[in-house]
């Protein structure tokens, strides 16, 4: 059975695991809470891919969440998708991390997850080692696939074309990119630990916590005009700042853009804004939601339909 430490809904992914044969032994043996190991890692892209294992140089030695995304996404043949990816950041001088491509990938692929709320102590930076259970997770999704998943991202990968900025666009987005892959926390602000609510959690963000951090909390705005613009916490707080005829519209907008969004569209009202993220350009944003700090198409889909305004807080710091 699953330890205490496992999230309630890990199990049915460790049995389908257990099932396949990948990482070895049964549901009952499955220690779900141990680190996941170079050797485990090995022997879980093998039995994904059919190919043989490649022996790893040290088989004991822990693998980060960001090693376990990367051999995931290269072992399904997507690695040239991710070069693809973090090449458009880099041609648009956003210096993105090393991990950014395959953190793109892995969870535009839904391959990372969010802990209950009661749970958000089992989430895991990139840097951070992954367990067993997140392996489990993440080989489930895979074998769950329908035959839709590559082609979508490889499509997405072929026509991203993000547009160079400088100054303060380029300062913004910079930190906004180096976020890429830190989950989920609610109410988190920081990539480092964190006490939120009273309880120790890890490093992460919501989406307007995520969106704080890059404008409001970077060493950058502190004594600037900058971190004035926005006062509010909360995503429907940011929405309402500004009276509607300032509000941007999806035509007008501008990397550093503050996106928000709700059910209703643009007619949606300061209340009913539930998420919100930060305007990349060329169609995509880079946002926190239930897989972390990731990149989303926003021209397309579902964020278009709930699109409802953006605000410009460097424009509105003077900047």
């Amino acid at each position: 059975m699953a330890s205490p430490r496992t999230s309630v809904w890990d199990q049915a992914q460790i049995n389908a695991v257990a099932a396949a044969g990948l990482l070895g032994g049964d549901a009952i043996d499955f220690r779900p809470d141990d680190p996941l190991t170079a050797r485990d890692l090995a022997d879980l892209v093998a039995g994904l891919t059919g190919k043989e294992a490649v022996p790893p140089a040290d088989p004991s030695a822990p693998v980060t969440i960001a090693q376990l995304d990367a051999a995931l996404v290269r072992g399904e043949g997507l690695g040239s998708a991710a070069a693809r990816f973090r090449a458009a950041l880099v041609a648009a001088g956003l210096n993105p991390p090393a991990r950014f491509g395959p953190e793109v990938v892995a969870r535009l692929l839904g391959l990372r997850t969010d802990h209950p709320q009661s749970q958000e102590y089992l989430e895991t930076p990139p840097s951070g080692v992954a367990s067993r259970a997140e392996a489990a997770f993440s080989a489930a999704e895979i074998l769950a696939w329908r035959g839709w998943e590559k082609p979508y991202v490889t499509g997405l990968s072929a026509t991203i074309a993000v547009p160079v900025v400088t100054g303060w666009q380029q300062t913004i987005l910079k930190q906004a990119v180096s976020l890429i892959g830190y989950p989920y926390i609610f109410a988190g602000t920081s990539e480092r630990p964190q006490t939120v609510l009273g309880k120790a959690v890890p490093g992460g963000f919501d989406c307007s916590g995520f969106v704080w951090r890059v404008y409001k909390l970077a060493q950058y705005a502190r004594g600037t005009s900058l971190a004035d613009s926005l006062q509010g916490r909360t995503t429907s707080a940011m929405s309402g700042e500004l009276p509607a005829s300032k509000r941007i519209s999806f035509a007008s907008l501008q990397p550093g853009d503050v996106l928000f969004f709700g059910a209703a569209g643009p007619r949606s009202k300061p209340s009913q804004i539930n998420h919100t993220g930060i305007y990349l350009g060329g169609g995509w944003m880079i946002h926190s939601s239930g897989q972390g700090v990731a990149l989303a198409p926003i021209a397309t889909g579902y964020y278009v339909s709930r699109f409802a305004w953006a605000r410009r807080p460097l424009a509105e710091a003077g900047l």
